[in-house]
């Protein structure tokens, strides 16, 4: 097509600055929002209306915006989880197995120390609470570690051995809580038993101390990529494989360092979903929920670029959009999974727009 003597062209962009890059989220944000005002209308309710319930809930009512930090810091946990696989070029797709087990430890450590004959159990909280922390990192960290050396010694597609691994980790967590497992809650019910308030994570002023964790992992990830040598192998492998093992990269052993990384923060994760995240603090029925927010870490880890700064706006955004549409949701007595849905779009939205990320259109004059 010529118009003017000038043709169109995509040319692959040698960089993007930052002010762009963040334009271009802030439009696709826009262009979903008005994409799923038509599902608002389908079900004769104004978008306005339903925008302003979804927002104000999520990050002006008091009691929603607890919920959107503790919803914040748990997809900023997954994410992570995701983008150190992910900058050495492998796909952990394994977080919800990771989430699992972890949790499973932190229930662990709870029941070897008498927690689960009373919720009311006075447990000394300094010697317990550090314990379910590593725990869970650990529980996790061995998953990971399992598609680490798969992936590592014998090339085993890491995205079918973590996809795996979440089966075995959910009926593993089935067997525990269900009749006759060692979690199972006391009352008989087909869930765990609840997390004492003694050994529940700390909070300032309704905001969990594990947000400190989040601030902390953002500035450690960051500079482990950009300062360390780890962070330099990482890279490489991530670039060129082949290119890693000619400079001397033991990639064997990085892919296992990176899934059991990877895997730590998942677990760490669980235990900020069952020990902070308010009105849980056991293993529901319905155990798989917690599971299926882990995917949302990998769609966070995938708008941001891998990058964990850019990581922590996109997780608190769609942290509040998730609380938010649960909300509107049952006060405007939309269908079931209005929230699924509108993370979804947002989410598919986000991806398709990377595209300008990567190439721009120019407009080239015509040779005669």
């Amino acid at each position: 097509m010529t118009l003017f003597g000038y043709q169109p062209k995509l040319v692959r962009r040698a960089s993007l600055p930052s002010w762009k890059a963040a334009a271009f989220s802030v439009l696709a944000l826009i262009v979903g929002l008005l994409l799923f005002s038509t599902v608002f209308l389908q079900a004769k309710v104004s978008p306005v209306d339903a925008y302003r319930e979804i927002f104000r809930y999520a990050f002006v009512n008091t009691y929603g915006v607890r919920l959107t930090i503790s919803r914040f810091i748990f997809l900023a946990l997954v994410t992570y989880s995701f983008i150190i696989p992910f900058r050495a070029g492998l796909w952990n797709i394994g977080m919800s197995g990771q989430l699992y087990v972890g949790g499973l430890a932190v229930y662990g450590v709870v029941y070897l120390f008498g927690g689960r004959e009373s919720s009311t159990a006075q447990l000394p909280a300094l010697i317990v609470i550090p314990l379910m922390m590593i725990g869970a990192m650990a529980g996790g960290g061995l998953v990971g570690g399992i598609a680490g050396i798969l992936k590592g010694r014998w090339n085993v597609n890491e995205i079918v051995s973590t996809m795996m691994l979440n089966f075995v980790a959910f009926y593993l967590t089935s067997l525990m809580i269900k009749e006759g497992g060692l979690f199972m809650n006391p009352g008989g019910r087909g869930e765990s038993f609840e997390l004492p308030p003694s050994v529940r994570a700390p909070a300032i002023a309704d905001v969990p101390l594990t947000i400190f964790l989040v601030l902390i992992l953002v500035f450690a990830l960051q500079f482990m990529m950009s300062k360390t040598s780890l962070g330099y192998r990482i890279r490489a492998f991530g670039h060129s494989p082949s290119a890693a093992r000619y400079a001397g990269v033991d990639t064997a052993r990085l892919s296992v360092l990176v899934f059991v990384l990877g895997g730590a923060l998942a677990g760490l994760a669980a235990y900020h979903y069952f020990a902070a995240v308010p009105g849980v603090f056991k293993i529901p029925r319905n155990y798989d929920y917690f599971g299926d927010l882990a995917f949302y870490g990998i769609i966070c880890g995938l708008i941001s670029l891998g990058n964990p700064l850019a990581a922590l706006p996109v997780a608190f955004l769609f942290g509040g959009l998730s609380i938010g549409g649960r909300y509107a949701q049952g006060k405007l007595h939309l269908g079931f999974g209005v929230d699924y849905a509108l993370m979804g779009v947002l989410m598919i939205t986000l991806v398709m727009f990377q595209f300008f990320y990567r190439y721009q259109l120019m407009w080239i004059r015509k040779e005669e």
